[in-house]
Formats: C-alpha cells, sequence, structure tokens
C-alpha cells in the first residue's frame, strides 16, 4: 500500500501490539511554531474505519497549513497487527489513542505540549474521551461525533426495526459467547444497503458513500459483539473536564451519529459548533462540505494555536 506523498510509515507499540501510522511533519515553515517546535495532531477513524479510507486528505490539509499529524489503525484493522482481526473494544481503542499520543510526541520538530486530538465519527468520541483532564492537550476536533450509544440505538431502532435489533442482539451475544468458549466470532458487514439485516450501517447511501472512500486495507466486516458495547459508549461523560479549546462538526441530517446528542456534548464542553447541511459522510473528501469542514478546522486551530497565541489559553 503507498504512503500519501508528504508523510513516513511510523510503527508503536499499544500493549505490547505494533500500530501503524503515517506521519506527516507539515511545511517547512509553519506558523504553529514556538521555539521551533509545532504541534501535531493525532487522529484515527470511526465504526470499523482505517487510515487509507478519507483520513488522508484531512491530513494533507492540516499538514499543508503548517502541523504535524500522525494518523495510525488501530489494533486489528488495517496495517497494525493485534487479534482478533475486526474487533472493536472501545476501552482498547482509547488506550491506542493513548498510545499514538505518545508516539506523537517522539516525532522530530513537535511540540510535546500541544497534541491536538482528531477524530471522526466513533473516533470523534475517543478523541472527546481521552481529552479529559490531561494538561498535554491543546486542541480537540471532533467531526460528526459519535457521543452517546444509547441515542445512537434509538436512531437505529427507528432505521430497522424492533425485530432487526433483536436479531443483532442476539447475534451479539452469540459472538461474545462463542469467543468465550474458545470458538470463532459472527462477523457481520460494516455497511450495507436499506435492509440488509446482516450490516450494522444500512442508511440510505451509506454503502455507496463508505465504499468511495474505502482503501485498499479496509474490509466490510466487523465482529458483532460490538453491538454489546456501543449502547454503553459515553463520549459525552467527562467532556467538561477538557481543558483545551473543542471544536464539534456537526452534519445535521447524520443517520449514524445522532446531531442532537452531538449538540449537547458540545454545550457541556463549552465547544465552538459548526454545522453542515449533510449525512454522516457528506463532510469526506469528494462531497459537498469537505472544504468548508476542514477550512473551519484550520482556522479555529489557527485562531487558537500560531505563534501569537499559543501562550493564551
Amino acid at each position: 500500500m503507498s504512503v500519501p506523498t508528504g508523510a513516513e510509515t511510523v510503527r508503536f507499540p499499544s500493549a505490547g501490539v505494533e500500530c501503524d501510522a503515517w506521519f506527516f511533519p507539515g511545511t517547512a515553515s509553519s506558523p504553529f511554531e514556538v521555539d521551533g517546535k509545532r504541534p501535531v495532531v493525532v487522529m484515527a477513524h470511526g465504526f470499523a474505519g482505517t487510515k487509507d479510507s478519507g483520513l488522508a486528505p484531512f491530513a494533507l490539509r492540516l499538514a499543508d497549513a503548517g502541523l504535524a499529524v500522525l494518523a495510525f489503525d488501530y489494533r486489528g484493522f488495517g496495517l497494525s497487527g493485534g487479534e482478533p482481526r475486526q474487533q472493536i473494544s472501545l476501552e482498547r481503542q482509547a488506550d491506542d489513542y493513548r498510545a499514538a499520543i505518545v508516539a506523537a510526541k517522539r516525532q522530530p520538530g513537535v511540540d510535546p505540549n500541544r497534541i491536538i486530538l482528531w477524530g471522526v465519527s466513533q473516533s470523534g468520541g475517543h478523541a472527546l474521551t481521552v481529552a479529559a483532564d490531561r494538561a498535554d492537550i491543546a486542541a480537540v476536533v471532533a467531526v460528526v461525533p459519535l457521543v452517546n450509544g444509547l441515542a445512537a440505538g434509538r436512531v437505529a431502532y427507528s432505521q430497522a426495526g424492533g425485530a432487526a435489533m433483536a436479531r443483532s442482539t442476539a447475534t451479539a451475544v452469540a459472538s461474545s459467547v462463542a469467543q468465550k468458549l474458545g470458538g470463532r466470532p459472527k462477523m457481520m458487514r460494516v455497511v450495507g444497503k436499506p435492509g440488509d439485516q446482516g450490516a450494522a450501517l444500512t442508511a440510505p447511501g451509506f454503502l455507496e458513500s463508505y465504499l468511495a472512500i474505502a482503501g485498499p486495507s479496509w474490509r466490510n466486516e466487523v465482529d458483532a459483539s460490538v453491538g454489546l458495547e456501543i449502547g454503553g459508549f459515553r463520549a459525552d461523560k467527562h467532556v467538561d473536564r477538557i481543558n483545551a479549546p473543542v471544536l464539534v462538526q456537526i452534519a445535521d441530517f447524520d443517520s449514524a451519529a445522532p446531531p442532537h446528542a452531538a449538540a449537547k456534548a458540545a454545550f457541556k464542553a463549552r465547544a465552538e459548533v459548526r454545522h453542515y447541511p449533510c449525512d454522516h459522510f457528506g463532510v469526506f473528501e469528494g462531497n459537498d462540505f469537505f472544504e468548508p469542514c476542514v477550512d473551519h478546522e484550520v482556522s479555529f486551530l489557527s485562531r487558537h494555536l500560531t505563534a501569537q497565541t499559543a501562550g493564551v489559553r
């Protein structure tokens, strides 16, 4: 798999497993530099996503603005190591973010005290979670973030119906039990067409949108046991303990990450909020709202973290 122009491959450990990342050092000169050091953006993808599936355009634009960027794959996904494959553990993924922060701080030209956490969809929730109570976080960018699993479940119920939700729960339980007994997990598709009872994401247009950004390491399958975790996901619990500027970017017609839940979390975090009249994937490159989305990110970070304001909070 080719590495994006301007990036290099970095490997770092998370709980003894090697994770794969791309490091973008950014432009030669940067308005963000203080004493020769610049902030670094740490980013990962959302639900069962991989870094080669739509993250590079965001990373490249942030690097072009003068920031360093580290984009990584979670354990068990993409080019990272780890078994079992394609299994989402929300706790492990948050720990992978923490390990990625350690790795980012070791890269040349990086200011270890100015870390920017960036996440999209489910990883937007992780970014908000990991940022709480840390003194080294300079800013957080949460793009169409999933912050409340119960709220997402209610949206899924309205789309798929009770019978489909019951089947998904039964499959999740069966997968978990099978693995505890030494068996193989039960897999489901990450995304499918509306009415596909074997897929997690089935809103109209989602299959086409996900396939449009999917990279060569992405696989359209995930351990079904994730259904037992999502309901308890509450990235909005501790956002009031983030001691850094926060930008929350909300897709007003989001069929995956409920916009009202993101708005509530943003209010609690005292965040700057930007709204886009699109669905979940409308902020990715190739869609109408990628340019406004990334422009708002650069503007937000410039206002808070350029050399003139780096010492002001």
